[in-house]
């Protein structure tokens, strides 16, 4: 990481000094200690009536606290709005550096355009995990940097070179900062409909409702015909400048008041409920029925799993089987062992140990406590919502113990999605005894509802329990369609999952939708180069424009833009 070493002269407190000045200082975190003894030293008394001592850094949990409780806080941040972006980076142009380049009139067109995409790749955060898996920190560098190269190229080439803009500024400049392979495909696919052919001519919308287009510009003053245009934008823009559906202010404003909720109930937590019940009885309560519905299900045989479904040449999933038993053993014996000690510890038999108190804390406030947590599969819900959910996927554990193989998989229930995905196709590769890095999924979206399915298929699985976010599957057109106002998740049908050897890529009418296990999209990158969120893609017939990306696979722009993705668990 880029260090720059100051050197700092003695705080001369003197009037020939009245202004001393520290610049970045979360470059050098070093020093801080010395800066906050030399602040402790400078009392009203000693000081001149005029001395000033301004300080600069970015966010930075080094920085001494002690400075900014005394001291008088200013933040600056990026703008807020479309109109705002738009507005701050014409604000320090000039007819000057709008004719820099030796095709003037097609710079200040794709200077626009590109102003677009940045004030876009900004804005998109406010919608969380619907713009971006990960929020990143797109700023005026990359901006810079972009319309330097936006210059150079324009000089240097004949023609408009937009292959190449394109590549340099959604994967090189704005792409180096992204982690994310499927935010990549995103920011390559808005780049390009900012740098294209069509910018050039007037009128062309860069929003599906025209409220956004690339203007024409008087070219004795071409600075003020778009300061003016600017200007008479709408304050606030709507999801359809990212190509998302009105569903997303819906999402974007339930996540604010999420944030919100959580915060006041954190306040709350001590307080005694309206029913009289102290906040040691509402714990009590809430473990006790937990325990309870523990104790009906209790834990895995695992050896007796492993006699009743052993493993053979002929079937994985009683591999499969066998570990998703192991893995909720795990899960199971910390909530045994742990929830009648807390119990226990309420009623003063045992000593309250820092452990049972944080978990204590947690359940009061309808959370998942860390030690279960450390131990259980990914999940927002909360306790009682993930409860609910944990006996599902047990009684699913032991209904397939039970009853054998079932008919159709809940995809959802699986500890480990990946591995029981692995076991389907090892399945069909030694049936056919074909090597199983050759083989891959075709995805038949079935109609009939996976209740009324008797009998499994012969080659392949049924899935289901996946929701889709950002758009919902259409059963009479067989295709993926917009949402419906307010219905912010839809229940995906069942899929057949049909095993295929050597599968050639599709060359259009599909979207390659991800499958994610929980609504954060994020996670920690494994070694595949996915997030560990991630379960696997699946292709989805679609209408609509085609386009064949860096790997030859044919994708949707529209569902790209719009953030849709496929979910095993959502908040509730």
């Amino acid at each position: 990481m880029y260090r720059r070493e100051y050197k700092y002269e003695p705080l001369l407190l003197t009037p020939s000094h009245l202004l001393r000045s520290a610049q970045n200082c979360h470059l050098y975190i070093s020093w801080l200690n010395i800066l906050e003894t030399l602040t402790e030293d400078i009392t009203v008394e000693e000081s001149h009536k005029d001395f000033r001592l301004w300080l600069t850094s970015m966010p930075c949990p080094q920085f001494p606290v002690s400075i900014l409780q005394n001291g008088v806080k200013m933040t600056n941040e990026p703008p807020k709005g479309m109109k705002a972006n738009l507005k701050n980076t014409y604000f320090k142009l000039s007819n000057e550096t709008l004719n820099l380049t030796n095709k003037p009139d097609q710079y200040k067109k794709l200077l626009f355009a590109l102003t677009f995409f940045h004030a876009c790749s900004q804005e998109r955060r406010k919608f969380g995990p619907l713009g971006w898996n990960i929020p990143y920190e797109f700023n005026d560098t990359d901006l810079d940097i972009s319309k330097d190269q936006l210059k150079l190229f324009l000089d240097e080439y004949d023609f408009i070179p937009f292959n190449v803009l394109q590549m340099l500024t959604s994967y090189i400049n704005y792409g180096g900062r992204v982690t994310d392979y499927i935010d990549l495909r995103t920011i390559d696919v808005i780049m390009k409909h900012f740098y294209n052919e069509g910018v050039m001519e007037d009128g062309y919308k860069f929003d599906p409702e025209g409220m956004y287009l690339s203007i024409g510009f008087d070219k004795n003053n071409p600075h003020a015909s778009y300061m003016e245009y600017i200007e008479n934008l709408p304050m606030s823009a709507g999801p359809g400048i990212h190509g998302m559906h009105e569903n997303a202010n819906i999402a974007c404003a339930n996540s604010e008041a999420l944030k919100m909720f959580e915060t006041l109930l954190s306040l709350q937590a001590s307080d005694t409920s309206k029913g009289g019940l102290t906040k040691e009885e509402i714990i009590g309560h809430q473990a006790d029925v937990i325990e309870k519905d523990l104790l009906k299900r209790g834990m895995f045989d695992t050896e007796a799993v492993g006699m009743q479904y052993p493993v053979v040449y002929e079937q994985s999933m009683n591999t499969v089987l066998i570990q998703e038993c192991i893995r909720y053993n795990k899960l199971v014996s910390e909530m045994e062992s742990s929830l009648p000690m807390l119990q226990k510890a309420l009623k003063g038999l045992v000593v309250m140990s820092a452990d049972l108190d944080s978990m204590g804390k947690m359940i009061s406030l309808n959370q998942v406590p860390g030690n279960w947590q450390s131990k259980a599969y990914p999940s927002m819900k909360p306790l009682a919502a993930w409860s609910n959910d944990l006996m599902a996927r047990l009684d699913m554990v032991i209904h397939w113990i039970e009853h054998g193989i079932p008919e159709v998989f809940w995809i959802s229930g699986f500890y480990f999605p990946q591995a029981f995905l692995t076991g389907s196709r090892q399945n069909y590769a030694r049936k056919m005894q074909y090597a199983i890095d050759t083989i891959d999924f075709d995805f038949v979206v079935k109609k009939e509802s996976w209740e009324g399915i008797k009998e499994a298929p012969e080659d392949g699985v049924y899935i289901r329990g996946m929701y889709l976010e950002g758009a919902r599957w259409n059963s009479e057109a067989e295709t993926i369609d917009d949402s419906k106002p307010k219905q912010l998740y839809t229940e995906m049908n069942m899929i057949h999952l049909v095993p295929v050897k050597d599968r050639a890529n599709p060359t259009g009418g599909i979207y390659r939708c991800p499958v994610y296990k929980v609504l954060s999209r994020r996670g920690v990158l494994s070694t595949t180069g996915h997030s560990t969120n991630f379960v696997f893609w699946i292709e989805l017939p679609s209408r609509g424009e085609t386009f064949i990306n860096n790997i030859g696979m044919a994708d949707n722009e529209k569902w790209i833009k719009a953030g849709v993705a496929a979910f095993c668990s959502l908040l509730y």
